[in-house]
């Protein structure tokens, strides 16, 4: 039965409560944001102190959120001269985009949701936009257990830029690539820089940046090392193992277990 509410109530579209595409977590926190009054706080790690979802699902679904233009992240500079970033929330994307651009929009019925039907084959057209190519395959390592330190790499990315804040699903997807990084004899740490470095200010697919950036600029193997007179050559590279930093627990590559070289310097100085 409903009720009808005097008052505190919000009035939330359909478009958002039955979307199609959207997960129920993002449904659910996009309502939830759209309740809350003008200038509240709804990053990461106040949403994750109001709700059990934790900041993974809370940051993947603010993602989905982002992609479907229910919020916009804008980095800004305050008067202090830190970046900060502003979310804007948009309780109709669609009618915000039609007023900017001065068109009108047809009401948009939700429809009733239907059973997947199978995809018919479509004749390749000889006219028309090219299609856009296909992203480059992640590069994949030659042994099939996952190498220790890649997922422990991704997954500390978020110390880097908090926007790094990726999915369990896509660490997993993602660290066989990291690891033939590591195998070709790649620091770890520049890894890191190659990975993090002049994000754009608008990035809304992390992990599509990632994915992206670890298939184009993937290194060459190292070169084997000459064998020694009266031997066969070895076709394996000379790899140094691979450590786990005693000060910050960070994998890094030298001879001996110790410090990386940032804890070295901290210490240091």
């Amino acid at each position: 039965m409903r009720e009808r509410h005097p008052n505190r109530y919000t009035i939330v579209g359909n478009h958002l409560t039955q979307h199609r595409e959207l997960s129920l977590t993002a449904i659910g926190l996009g309502a939830h944001i759209q309740s809350l009054p003008e200038g509240s706080p709804v990053d990461i790690r106040t949403l994750a102190e109001r709700f059990p979802e934790g900041r993974d699902r809370i940051a993947a679904a603010l993602r989905e959120l982002e992609a479907y233009g229910y919020i916009e992240r804008v980095r800004e500079r305050t008067p202090g001269g830190r970046m900060v970033t502003r979310t804007v929330s948009y309780n109709d994307p669609e009618a915000t985009r039609a007023r900017r651009t001065g068109r009108t929009r047809e009401p948009c019925p939700v429809r009733p949701v239907r059973e997947p039907q199978p995809a018919r084959p479509t004749p390749p057209t000889s006219g028309g936009a090219p299609e856009r190519p296909a992203p480059p395959p992640l590069p994949r390592p030659d042994t099939p257990a996952p190498h220790p330190g890649a997922t422990a790499l991704l997954a500390t990315l978020r110390r880097d830029d908090d926007r790094l804040l990726l999915p369990e699903r896509d660490v997993r997807r993602l660290a066989p690539a990291v690891a033939v990084w590591l195998e070709r004899g790649a620091a770890p740490e520049a890894v890191r820089r190659t990975l993090t470095a002049n994000l754009p200010p608008d990035l809304r697919h992390p992990t599509a940046l990632l994915a992206h950036r670890l298939s184009t600029l993937l290194p060459p193997p190292l070169p084997v090392a000459g064998p020694a007179a009266g031997t066969a050559p070895d076709p394996r590279p000379v790899v140094v193992p691979l450590q786990e930093c005693d000060g910050c627990d960070r994998a890094f590559r030298a001879p001996a277990p110790g410090l990386c070289r940032d804890c070295r310097q901290a210490a240091a100085a």
